[in-house]
């Protein structure tokens, strides 16, 4: 759904509302609890390590969106432990600006092997499994360092 918001002094731009869901898929069997990330080109070409995302699929919940797109992205199939929370973005590209709202899930590793070999879109370009001490050096943004360390946090209410 597109509109324009005029701003005085600008040309205004049409406005495009996206939603996206992914998350913080965790092993908790293995030492270090490593998260699967993504390396991915943004849409200026710079490459970026990032939570694994997406767009929800016909009458998805944001929690199945989160699941599919991880396991699509990461090859790393996962259950929802826990939601944390969304984080919202403006950005604009050649002729509209985008505001994004992404919705993100702690999720536990429930099988899979690590590949980029079936993500249908092929924006993943490397996958690589992080301790989660050391994702919030790895992560490209902010917003998703602060994901990150929130789910660092709840993470010892939902494992043994």
């Amino acid at each position: 759904m597109a509109h324009a918001q005029a701003q005085p002094g600008h040309h205004s731009l049409p406005t495009v509302e996206e939603v996206s869901s992914g998350g913080v898929i965790v092993d908790t069997s293995r030492p270090g609890l490593p998260v699967a990330i993504i390396a991915r080109y943004n849409r200026g070409g710079r490459l970026e390590w990032c939570l694994p995302k997406g767009h929800p699929e016909g009458q998805e919940t944001n929690e199945q969106a989160a699941v599919r797109e991880v396991e699509e992205e990461t090859g790393i199939a996962g259950s929802v432990l826990a939601p944390l929370g969304s984080i919202d973005y403006w950005f604009t590209v050649s002729s509209y600006r985008v505001h994004k709202t992404v919705h993100h899930f702690l999720l536990r590793a429930t099988g899979g092997e690590l590949t980029i070999d079936n993500d249908p879109d092929h924006e993943a370009v490397d996958v690589a499994w992080v301790p989660i001490a050391e994702l919030g050096k790895r992560l490209s943004f902010p917003n998703e360092r602060r994901i990150a360390d929130l789910a660092r946090e709840v993470l010892p209410q939902h494992v043994d």
